[in-house]
């Protein structure tokens, strides 16, 4: 696994520790922009990573809409937690999943490993919204079985 920001196929998922139930993820470097004074990854990144990875997942899903009067989605809430620090060049791998979802929103989690090593985990909550973003729009029943047969995700309605 050497290329990056590349998705990784499930085995290679394995292949680098990263256990059930991650299924979609990439790999990537630690770059010196992503540092903090104290040399080692800021907590920012770490949402970056997370929104460069759910920007891949919505179109490995074709949950991405671009018409000007498809429905859209926006993020409602988004946390980190941290377990290790990270430094300049490490690799690491970052996982996303549909976790659960409701009438028009869904769990989202993510995981950060690196050598095998779970670094930071993180939870966002996205929700569709008419093109304004001001009104909520059900998921389609085509959503949710996709949520639940590519990522295991739970009806919590």
């Amino acid at each position: 696994m050497t290329s990056f920001l590349t998705a990784l196929t499930t085995d290679d998922l394995r292949a680098a520790g990263v256990p059930e139930p991650w299924s979609f993820g990439h790999q990537d470097r630690v770059r010196f922009y992503e540092l903090d004074a104290l040399g080692h990854v800021n907590n920012t990144a770490y949402l970056r990573w997370f929104e460069t990875l759910r920007v891949e997942w919505f179109g490995s899903r074709n949950l991405s809409f671009y018409g000007p009067d498809d429905p859209t989605f926006v993020l409602k809430s988004v946390m980190c937690t941290y377990h290790a620090p990270m430094f300049l060049h490490d690799t690491y791998i970052v996982a996303a999943r549909a976790e659960s979802f409701r009438n028009s929103s869904f769990t989202k989690t993510y995981a950060v490993f690196s050598n095998g090593k779970l670094t930071a985990e993180g939870r966002a909550v996205v929700v569709m919204t008419d093109k304004a973003g001001t009104t909520k729009v059900p998921l389609s029943d085509e959503m949710r079985q996709t949520l639940i047969a590519m990522d295991g995700a739970e009806d919590a309605r």
